[in-house]
């Protein structure tokens, strides 16, 4: 079995239980990290992971949403969410890896709590950042390296479970991957003792 078709029948079962653990992490850590990332978003917008759909009550009703989830069944929760919503939304399996779509497709590309579990991130963010049109926006949230050592240590233990298990990254640092591109990072914030990080970045206009 390739690591894909693993990582996509891992979702597959996590489908199940996904909303309801979910559920008490917002609550508890990130709060209104999904409102505050979708209601930025404008034009032809890109959610990448978009996972059960969590986020479409949280879109303004004039952009033009495309999902895309490697996980088949978190996508037909998203569709009955759609449809409970009354919401226009374009679903489509895929990884993140190699994004079908178009370079300078979408206006606004968000992934939130996505990239702590797709296996290169570096590939993702690339990919992200080929379909943007010159100066359209990347907006990512995530659970990230912590600011103080000790968590950094904590965290690096857990991984020692969740990564072979999950897939699951606790120390990864996104805003380095932007920097390294070449984005213009608009806004940076972090809190809970630096575990979240949530970021506006802007694709450059070429001369």
């Amino acid at each position: 079995m390739d690591h894909t078709t693993r990582w996509q029948r891992y979702w597959d079962r996590k489908s199940a239980n996904y909303d309801d653990q979910m559920g008490v992490l917002d609550r508890k850590v990130f709060g209104d990290s999904r409102r505050w990332a979708c209601s930025q978003a404008t034009g032809e917008v890109l959610e990448v992971a978009i996972g059960t759909g969590l986020n479409l009550p949280f879109y303004p009703a004039a952009v033009t949403l495309t999902g895309l989830d490697l996980s088949e069944r978190m996508l037909d929760l998203a569709r009955s969410r759609a449809r409970e919503l009354g919401r226009e939304v374009t679903l489509q399996q895929g990884t993140a890896h190699a994004l079908p779509f178009a370079d300078g497709a979408f206006d606004t590309v968000v992934c939130t709590l996505g990239l702590c579990a797709i296996p290169d991130p570096s590939v993702a963010v690339g990919e992200m950042i080929r379909v943007l049109r010159p100066g359209g926006r990347l907006i990512l949230l995530d659970h990230v390296a912590g600011s103080a050592r000790l968590t950094r240590g904590v965290q690096w233990l857990v991984e020692r479970a969740t990564i072979p298990l999950a897939g699951e990254h606790f120390r990864r640092r996104p805003l380095l991957l932007l920097q390294a591109r070449g984005l213009e990072v608009e806004q940076r914030q972090r809190f809970k003792l630096g575990l979240v990080e949530r970021l506006v970045a802007r694709k450059p206009v070429e001369d």
